[in-house]
């Protein structure tokens, strides 16, 4: 049974097809393994009963020979994007208690491509954090290192699918919360193009940069949830309707004529040496494999994670102005007057970075300081995005770096130092701010047996050329198929 939990999804998917195991047996062995492995603290909600029916009905259709992308398939689902009839709690107290009435547009997409939910991933609070430390529910774990956070904010998503709980799941990415995760936990995961990917029924955080992605165990697999998940949707004002194209055909071609550029602003200073050689090493695979690596300036790189930290800020205050006590949330009780509710219910319902975060982003759009800080940022932003314009129309193809500029570090050590764990985004966050494509693939560990992430940033609309970059170095290496010790076999510390 352990077995069928080690297949990809696209051999699951073949074996459901074949017969040589049913859905209700594979979704057994992926509970039985969540059960198993508590210890990460993965899950917010385990959705067993449920997920044993969705597994019955998918037999069902599986003996009448239907055919579906992820008939009979388990996944696991970011516990900000909606579920009807089950909690969607964004890991705070703010919605512990609050039941989906709907389903988002990507849930609503797994569902009808035949997947079976096994539950709601851990998480940041509404995804504000980069170590998943910052949830209600307790934080996260790294399935290498029990010490060591698993990244954030989508690190519940990215240690289920490394310690393969899951066969796939979706997270959400704002300034990189599904790569920079990946990287840490040592699995692939992509933020796609904004506006590719709906973001109806996903609760929002900075609704200018949230994006969904995927996080999986080798790239086939994230193609084919990329796809199943893509497309234009009405309910969301910022879908685009683009033409969706079949991402799995793109495996598989040769990477000789792809010119890769090389951007010295993300070789900085206080970047770990080992990371720095790892990224360095799993280039020169790149160029062996016939790609053409080529220097190219992003000058405005400097700037980005300020911009992002007056943006993010601003658009979540705006964003959860909502939980106030009376419309949506928490609502405290005992109280005396309309000033109070409003205090206490947001006091006792949010955590103490959501709290930074409102503050910060209240004062950035206040009067007299708009122009100042807002509108400059705006202004900024503008100047990152022409930055990778100017870099894919004079030099390259895609644009490869660090996923971050260390592995894993650990729990604890940045929690007290707001600073120190912005920076742990330094460099994911500016494909956010520019609506790029970016994939997350792992290149390599380090001396502490931390796996170390190398980033590939496309131009817009062009996930098709990562996922062809990024499978010709999955195919000549074999970092994806290392696995992190079993709960069982005791922490690497």
């Amino acid at each position: 049974m352990t077995e069928l939990c080690h297949l990809s999804l696209s051999e699951i998917r073949s074996g459901l097809h074949q017969g040589t195991f049913s859905a209700a047996e594979l979704t057994e062995a992926f509970l039985k393994r969540i059960d198993n492995h508590r210890v990460l603290n993965a899950f917010i909600e385990v959705l067993a009963d449920s997920a044993r029916k969705e597994a019955q009905l998918c037999d069902t259709r599986l003996k009448r020979r239907e055919r579906a992308p992820l008939l009979g398939v388990p996944l696991a689902i970011k516990d900000m994007i909606l579920t009807a009839g089950t909690r969607t709690t964004c890991a705070s107290r703010m919605l512990k208690d609050f039941v989906a009435p709907y389903d988002a547009t990507v849930t609503q997409e797994l569902k009808s491509a035949g997947a079976v939910c096994l539950g709601k991933t851990n998480m940041d609070e509404f995804a504000m954090g980069s170590s998943n430390e910052n949830s209600a529910f307790g934080a996260v774990r790294n399935p290498w290192n029990l010490e060591r956070v698993s990244g954030g904010s989508s690190g519940g998503s990215a240690a289920a699918v490394a310690q393969r709980l899951c066969a796939g799941a979706l997270g959400t990415d704002t300034g990189g919360s599904v790569r920079q995760p990946a990287a840490f936990c040592g699995v692939v995961g992509i933020k796609p193009t904004y506006g590719r990917v709906s973001r109806y029924g996903v609760v929002a955080f900075a609704s200018s940069l949230d994006q969904v992605g995927v996080l999986a165990s080798n790239v086939r697999d994230a193609a084919i949830l990329t796809g199943v998940i893509s497309g234009y949707d009405p309910l969301d004002s910022t879908s685009v309707n683009q033409v969706v194209p079949n991402f799995e055909a793109h495996l598989g071609q040769e990477i000789k004529s792809l010119k890769i550029g090389i951007p010295d602003e993300y070789f900085i200073p206080g970047m770990s040496a080992e990371v720095e050689k790892i990224i360095k090493q799993a280039l020169k695979k790149l160029e062996d494999l016939g790609a053409e690596l080529v220097r190219v300036g992003l000058p405005h790189t400097n700037v980005a994670v300020p911009t992002y930290y007056i943006l993010a800020p601003a658009e979540a205050s705006s964003n959860l102005a909502r939980y106030d006590g009376v419309r949506y949330g928490r609502r405290a009780a005992d109280i005396k007057d309309l000033d109070e509710l409003y205090f206490r219910s947001r006091s006792e319902g949010f955590g103490a970075e959501v709290k930074r975060r409102i503050i910060i982003g209240t004062y950035v759009l206040s009067r007299g300081y708009y122009d100042q800080f807002y509108l400059k940022a705006q202004k900024v932003r503008s100047l990152i995005a022409r930055d990778f314009k100017c870099a894919f129309e004079r030099h390259c193809d895609l644009i490869a770096c660090p996923t971050a500029p260390s592995s894993a570090f650990r729990l604890g050590e940045k929690i007290s130092d707001p600073l120190a764990m912005y920076l742990s985004d330094v460099f994911t966050i500016p494909a956010n701010l520019a609506g790029l494509p970016a994939l997350s693939i792992p290149c390599g560990f380090d001396s502490s047996d931390l796996p170390v992430g190398l980033q590939l940033i496309g131009k817009p609309w062009d996930e098709s050329t990562l996922f062809k970059a990024a499978y010709a170095y999955e195919s000549a290496t074999e970092w994806h198929k290392r696995l992190p010790p079993e709960a069982g076999a005791g922490p690497t510390f």
